[in-house]
């Protein structure tokens, strides 16, 4: 049954293509693929960080927010401060580590439930997204900038070397480090990580730093597909990302889960949504299938544990 687990999220996403393909002829072309990993870049970044909370044993609700505010403060720096693209970009990564080390210590120290942590975070970054916008979205920023959203090193589109770039920094970390290996133990029993000697706050406070700032870095890739800061972005991307991780076969217990089990997890909501708007298919009705699927996932999920 572990192997359907790990088997049925690269099979959907091929049975999920190949109905699509033969639906709509603009399906497989290159150009609807590069707008795939344009649009859906901040599923996949944010995923990678969601792989290590998840498999960790915990949750972050705050990444659409975070989003916002990462990409308000360096749109804010970049337009109405003259900062460099760089500083923007640096601005950005920072702000979003900064809100996960926040999320990790009220976890750790505090003893707040995860979930209650990262709502109360999720409040606070919209409110400061607002706050330094204004309201409004911040327009203008420098094509330098947005090259993280339109360059295409050695022919391809950015937002892809960063997923790649993202997807294999999380991986090297959970197959080849200590470090991965104690996120693996405390998802899997966090009492019997500290007891074999797991520093268990330090850990959790660096898999929610990590987390942060690649929802940070997917802000900025946000804010350069716009060309705005938009202080009301990123509005419930915190729960496609936790249905492409569970979808991708990582479990909400925590224990579980993989970066190519995420990557497959993302790309299945992502061609989802993109082939049924090829397909005219109604918002709406979209979302009621990216709700039946996470539903299932779960449900799927549960039934495996209760059979081990």
């Amino acid at each position: 049954m572990n192997f359907v687990k790990r088997l049925l999220p690269a099979a959907s996403l091929f049975l999920l293509c190949a109905y699509f393909a033969a639906r709509s002829p603009r399906f497989l072309t290159a150009e609807n693929w590069f707008a795939i990993s344009n649009q859906y870049a901040y599923l996949l970044i944010i995923g990678m960080g969601a792989t290590l909370v998840i498999v960790s044993g915990g949750i972050d609700l705050s990444v659409g927010s975070v989003v916002a505010l990462a990409g308000v403060v360096a749109a804010d720096a970049m337009v109405n401060h003259d900062a460099p693209a760089w500083a923007g970009i640096l601005l950005g990564i920072g702000v979003g580590a900064a809100a996960g080390l926040v999320n990790g210590l009220v976890i750790t120290v505090f003893r707040v439930p995860a979930f209650i942590a990262t709502l109360g975070t999720l409040l606070i970054a919209r409110g400061l997204a607002l706050r330094i916008a204004e309201g409004v979205t911040i327009d203008g920023t420098p094509d330098a900038f947005n090259a993280l959203a339109y360059g295409r090193p050695f022919g391809l589109p950015a937002p892809l070397l960063l997923i790649a770039v993202s997807a294999l920094l999380v991986a090297f970390l959970l197959l080849y480090t200590k470090f991965g290996r104690y996120v693996y133990a405390i998802g899997s029993n966090a009492e019997a990580a500290r007891v074999s000697g797991v520093n268990v706050s330090l850990v959790t406070a660096c898999v929610y730093l990590i987390g942060g700032a690649l929802a940070g870095l997917a802000g900025l890739v946000e804010t350069a597909r716009l060309g705005s800061g938009n202080p009301t972005g990123g509005a419930n991307y915190e729960l496609d990302v936790v249905t492409a991780v569970v979808v991708g076969g990582a479990s909400l217990s925590g224990g579980e889960g993989s970066v190519i089990g995420t990557l497959l997890g993302g790309l299945l909501i992502a061609v989802l949504r993109n082939g049924a708007n090829l397909l005219g298919v109604d918002p709406f009705d979209q979302n009621i299938y990216i709700g039946l699927l996470i539903i299932g996932a779960v449900a799927f999920d549960q039934r495996l544990r209760r059979k081990n």
